[in-house]
């Protein structure tokens, strides 16, 4: 039987807390509302499968041609070492504010806070870019259900787009506001119809292999990452695939209020990665066998359609009976997803609140669903203003600002990682298992997305990164990137003066005693 005892890590000294371990809090959330499966669910949910093949299978095949498949493998492989970290990380402190509270505990308040600050920012750009792409998917499949153009060009209308958005996002609000059990039972009819059509496509794909001008035979050498051309193609294409894997850790922050929350939550967060891994290889080398990857007609790199290949694919792979349902999925991943990416945010705000790294009112937790309110609504205010203010100003704005998105996920992932390692730096060598699953893996996930992070932040220096356009003769993707990360730093030092018992380490303590599990 698990046993949950509140004794001190090695090296650590005595102390309690109202839950049994000093500093670590409970939050009033609704626990045992979510099961494994439940839980993986939300993690694939969020991650938006079919929406993220949809938008990089042709950007991804763009960089790298054949070997997309192989881009695939290596983008999930830092993921998956970083997974291992979480599932670590949670087995011992199963806290809502997962990054944020176990950097924290690692590295101490200031490290922490900017970890913290690199999910809420990166979840409320993915938030505002989900709600445009529904908005964009609604009024596309609205067009084709009715025959009219004049209702698929309403997305072109960018007051009828934005009025959408705002719509779509109230709508996500609301749903997540209610609670787990809401949320989970919206999320399995849409996660199943996607990844259902998501099959369908797969084996129509696959069965029209070769009726196309563009089709190819499989080739182990698709496989193969060291056959990309150039390291700059390599990593310009990882960072599209490390992006489409982010989300996953939306299960980790439900582990409050799921069954078993020192285990199933990383047990969850592993089984999403190898659906995401599977769903990913199988679309890219069935979209590569029946259409290739070159940039002529139909291939998946031509300029005309990479952004949205599903929408080019829909007819000539499924025919126009089937095709439409290509369409739903979309609208359903990005619905999906939408209405997930909420529950990182508020629980992640909802933590940092209740170690008083924010405002106290952010902590509130509604009486009867037992969820962040507050939190929650403010991240759905947030990200309504965002979107809005964005489109209003400059559409340039608005894709640079989701490029400069992995320069987030990379930041606050590995700044996870190399916590695992440092956390656990007394236990490494009590055991294989704990060198191998507390130390080396992280370490080494640690160290790829580090790495990305910084091949990233070079490249956002060209003006050419992006939309093209620049400040000052610097990239304004650069300028966006890093300028959020300033904008955290000043945000925290008004917070260090509103909260100095928090940045001063005495609410929630380096290497103080956490739920230790003993089988």
């Amino acid at each position: 039987m698990t046993q949950l005892d509140a004794r001190p890590l090695a090296g650590d000294s005595a102390g309690g807390s109202p839950d049994g371990t000093r500093g670590v809090r409970t939050k009033g959330l609704g626990g045992n509302s979510v099961g494994l499966m439940g839980s993986a669910v939300i993690g694939i949910s969020t991650v938006a499968p079919v929406y993220c093949l949809t938008s990089t299978l042709g950007s991804t095949a763009g960089e790298v041609g054949l070997q997309m498949p192989a881009v695939f493998l290596a983008g999930f492989l830092p993921m998956l070492l970083v997974a291992f970290a979480y599932r670590e990380l949670n087995r011992v402190m199963p806290d809502c504010g997962t990054s944020f509270t176990w950097t924290v505990k690692a590295f101490g308040p200031r490290v922490g806070w900017m970890c913290g600050w690199g999910l809420v920012i990166a979840t409320i750009i993915v938030l505002s870019n989900l709600a445009g792409v529904a908005t964009s998917f609604f009024w596309l499949l609205a067009g084709e259900i009715t025959g009219s153009e004049s209702i698929a060009a309403l997305d072109g209308n960018k007051a009828v787009h934005i009025v959408t958005v705002l719509i779509l996002i109230a709508a996500a609000t609301a749903i997540s506001y209610r609670g787990m059990t809401a949320t989970k039972g919206v999320q399995y009819a849409l996660v199943g119809l996607q990844l259902l059509v998501l099959g369908v496509f797969i084996a129509m794909a696959l069965s029209k292999a070769g009726e196309f001008e563009t089709s190819l035979s499989f080739s182990m050498e698709w496989l193969n990452p060291f056959a990309v051309q150039s390291f700059a193609a390599f990593t310009a294409g990882l960072s599209l695939s490390i992006f489409m894997y982010w989300g996953w850790d939306a299960c980790l922050t439900a582990n409050e209020e799921t069954t078993g929350r020192d285990r199933t939550p990383g047990r969850a967060a592993l089984i999403a990665m190898v659906v995401l891994v599977g769903s990913y290889l199988a679309t890219g080398v069935a979209a590569q066998m029946a259409v290739g990857s070159g940039d002529k007609g139909l291939g998946l790199a031509n300029p005309d359609t990479s952004d949205n290949v599903f929408a080019a694919l829909a007819g000539p792979v499924m025919g126009p009976g089937l095709g439409i349902l290509l369409f739903v999925a979309v609208l359903a991943s990005a619905a999906a997803s939408l209405q997930t990416t909420f529950i990182p945010v508020a629980r992640t705000v909802l933590a940092m609140s209740a170690y008083e790294a924010l405002p106290p009112s952010y902590a509130r937790v509604n009486p009867r669903f037992k969820t962040p309110g507050r939190a929650t609504v403010v991240a759905g205010i947030a990200t309504g203003v965002f979107y809005t203010v964005m489109t209003l100003v400059s559409e340039h704005v608005l894709i640079d600002t989701i490029y400069a998105l992995g320069l987030m996920i990379c930041f606050y992932y590995s700044i996870t990682a190399f916590a695992c390692a440092w956390y656990f730096r007394r236990e490494l060598t009590r055991s294989a298992r704990d060198l191998v699953f507390k130390g080396l893996f992280p370490v080494v996930g640690g160290l790829l997305l580090a790495a990305v992070f910084a091949k990233t932040l070079y490249d956002m220096w060209d003006p050419a990164y992006g939309s093209g356009s620049a400040v000052f003769g610097v990239g304004s993707v650069f300028v966006i990137g890093v300028g959020l990360l300033l904008l955290g730093v000043i945000i925290m030092l008004v917070m260090q003066r509103r909260s100095p018992a928090f940045f001063r380490g005495e609410i929630l303590t380096r290497d103080t005693p956490s739920l230790v599990v003993k089988d």
